[in-house]
């Protein structure tokens, strides 16, 4: 079920935004759904891609041995 919401914007920003908006065919208020509906759904990608990541480290059989190099050893060329 879509919702309404009020935004209080300047008057100038508005304005660029409604040319914005004509120029690619949509309204102000189709930019502002799109834009809503990207960061939802990149957060939720994140989240996934974390949500991975911690179970393929969990299952990792990776041992990693003692560390006989200095950070500086990094930088010698």
């Amino acid at each position: 079920m879509a919702r309404n919401i009020t935004l209080a914007i300047d008057e100038a920003v508005l304005e660029e935004a409604r040319i914005y908006a004509a120029k690619r065919n949509t309204s102000v208020n189709g930019l502002v759904r799109d834009f809503l509906e990207g960061i939802a759904k990149q957060e939720d990608r994140t989240e996934r891609a974390r949500r991975r990541l911690r179970e393929l480290a969990e299952r990792s059989t990776l041992e990693v041995g003692e560390v006989t190099w200095k950070r500086d050893d990094l930088y010698d060329r």
